[in-house]
C-alpha cells in the first residue's frame, strides 16, 4: 500500500521564504502544500514549532564502495547521511577500481540501487589515461566528470596540474567538469622543504603551509582562464582560500554561470588553530587554512560567489589517520553533521535558514540539473527533512553512524537536531529509528 503522510502546521523553509502550512505526501510525491484536511487513513506528523527543509543534496562525497569498504560503504554512509538530513548525494570516482568507464559507472549505479538508503548519483572519472575515451563519449546525460581523488592512485592525475589535458577536455566536453584545484609542483616543493627540516613526520600544523594558498590560487586561476577560453562548464571543488573567492562571479544567477564553486563544511567550521587540538583528524586535501580564510569563505557563500555547500565526506579508519604525516590519509567523515554545522551558524546569527536551503538544497539541484528535487513544490519528490531548532545533543562514538566509527566533531554540542527524514516520500528516519524497507533512487538530470 502506498505511503500517505500529512505533516501539519510546520514552518516550511523554501525558495527564499518561511511559510507555516500543512504538507501532503502521496505516492512518493508532494501532492499539496497549504491547508490539508485530516484523514485517519494517513500517517500524521505534528510539525508545530519545527522546520521543514527540502532534503539536503550533497554534491561531493566519498562513500568508498566498491573496493574500499573497510572504511565505509553505500549502506553505512547513506545511513549516516540520512540521519543528518541528507537525502541525495553525488559520489566521487576514486573507488577501486577508479570509475573511468561507462561500464564501471553503470556497475556502481547497480550497486547503489541495492544498498543505498538515500538517492544517489556518481561522477565519471577523467584523467590522462581515459581522456580520449571521455572526449568521444556522449556525456550529456551524466551528472558530471571529475578528477577528484584520482591523484591518490597515480601522480599527474590532477587536471589542474595538466593544462594540455584541460585544453583538450574543455574544448571537447560540455558536461560539468568538477576538479580538485591544487598545483602539484608547488605542493611538492613545499613537501621537500619541510621534509629536509623535519624528516618523514612533519608536524601537522604545516599541512596548510605545504598545501598552500599559492598552490590553490594558481591552479584555480589557470583552470578558470582555460575554461573561459572554451566556454566550458567548470566547477571548482572544495574551495579553501579567501583569495580564490574573488575569482568567481555573483552578478548573474546560478543557472547562467559557466564557472562555479563550492565550500565544504569543514572549511567553514575549522581553521588552522584546530590542528594542535585535533592533529591529523582534520587533515584534508586541500588543507584547512587560516581563520581569515574560514571567515572569507562564509562571507563569499552568503554573497553568492560560492554556489553550494558540500561535505567531501571521506571516511578512513583511525589507524589510517593517526600515522606520520606522509602516511596519514587525508579526509574525514562529516556527512552526518553538515546540516547541524550550518544551523549552528544560523544560531550564531551568521546565515539565514533561507540561505541554508538555497546553498544545500536548491542550488545543488540547479547546478547538476537534478530533476524534481531540491525544492518543496507540488509534484516534486518528497525528499524532506524536519529539524528541531531547539534540541541540544553532543556528538560521541555512540551516535556516529559512519562505518569508521569516529568523527573530528566528537565532543561538539549542537543546538539543533534532525528529527525526520523522508526519501521519495518514505519516512526512513524517525526520531532516531530507521525504516530500511526501501532503497533510494538514481538521480536523473534535465538535459
Amino acid at each position: 500500500m502506498a505511503e500517505k503522510t500529512i505533516i501539519k502546521n510546520i514552518s516550511i523553509v523554501n525558495e527564499g521564504q518561511i511559510l507555516i502550512a500543512d504538507l501532503l505526501i502521496v505516492d512518493g510525491l508532494i501532492q499539496k502544500i497549504g491547508k490539508v484536511t485530516d484523514d485517519k487513513s494517513f500517517s500524521l506528523i505534528d510539525g508545530t514549532g519545527k522546520y521543514l527543509f527540502p532534503g539536503i543534496i550533497d554534491g561531493q562525497v566519498h562513500f568508498r564502495d566498491p573496493g574500499l569498504t573497510h572504511k565505509g560503504d553505500l549502506y553505512t554512509e547513506s545511513k549516516a547521511a540520512i540521519a543528518g538530513g541528507v537525502t541525495s548525494f553525488i559520489d566521487m570516482p576514486n573507488t577501486y577500481p577508479n570509475v573511468l568507464s561507462i561500464d564501471l559507472l553503470n556497475e556502481k549505479y547497480k550497486l547503489a540501487s541495492e544498498k543505498s538508503l538515500a538517492n544517489f548519483g556518481f561522477f565519471l572519472g577523467v584523467n590522462g589515461d581515459n581522456l580520449e575515451q571521455v572526449i568521444h563519449t556522449d556525456t550529456s546525460q551524466l551528472l558530471g566528470l571529475s578528477d577528484d581523488g584520482l591523484y591518490f592512485t597515480k601522480k599527474g592525475n590532477l587536471l589542474a596540474d595538466n593544462p594540455d589535458i584541460m585544453e583538450r577536455l574543455f574544448a571537447n566536453c560540455k558536461s560539468i567538469i568538477a576538479i580538485h584545484s591544487e598545483k602539484e609542483q608547488i605542493v611538492e616543493e613545499n613537501e621537500l622543504f619541510y621534509k629536509e627540516k623535519f624528516g618523514e613526520d612533519i608536524p601537522i600544523e604545516y599541512h596548510p603551509v605545504i598545501r598552500s594558498e599559492k598552490a590553490c590560487y594558481e591552479a584555480t586561476k589557470r583552470a578558470i582562464e582555460i575554461a573561459k577560453k572554451y566556454h566550458a562548464r567548470l566547477h571548482i571543488l572544495h574551495l579553501t582560500t579567501e583569495a580564490e573567492t574573488h575569482l568567481f562571479r555573483n552578478d548573474i544567477p546560478l543557472n547562467e554561470k559557466r564557472i562555479t564553486t563550492e565550500v565544504s563544511v569543514h572549511h567553514l567550521w575549522f581553521s588552522d588553530q584546530d590542528y594542535k587540538r585535533l592533529g591529523p583528524l582534520i587533515k584534508w586535501n586541500p588543507a584547512i587554512k587560516t581563520e581569515k580564510d574560514r571567515v572569507g569563505l562564509l562571507k563569499a557563500l552568503i554573497d553568492n560567489k560560492i554556489d553550494i555547500v558540500t561535505t567531501d565526506h571521506a571516511p578512513h579508519t583511525l589507524e589510517e589517520k593517526e600515522k606520520p604525516y606522509f602516511q596519514s590519509m587525508s579526509g574525514a567523515p562529516i556527512v552526518q553533521h553538515s546540516l547541524n554545522i550550518m544551523l549552528e551558524f544560523y544560531k550564531q546569527g551568521l546565515i539565514s535558514l533561507e540561505k541554508i536551503a538555497e546553498k544545500m538544497c536548491h542550488n545543488p539541484a540547479i547546478l547538476y540539473r537534478i530533476k524534481k528535487r531540491g525544492y518543496i513544490r507540488e509534484g516534486y519528490f518528497a525528499d524532506l527533512t524536519i529539524v528541531d531548532l531547539n534540541s541540544r545533543w553532543t556528538v560521541d562514538k555512540g551516535n556516529i553512524l559512519s562505518k569508521c566509527g569516529w568523527s573530528p566533531l566528537e565532543g561538539t554540542t549542537f543546538q539543533t537536531k534532525v528529527t525526520h527524514t523522508f526519501v521519495n516520500g518514505h519516512l526512513v528516519f524517525n526520531q532516531g529509528k530507521f525504516d530500511e524497507s526501501e532503497r533510494g533512487q538514481q538521480l536523473k538530470n534535465i538535459y
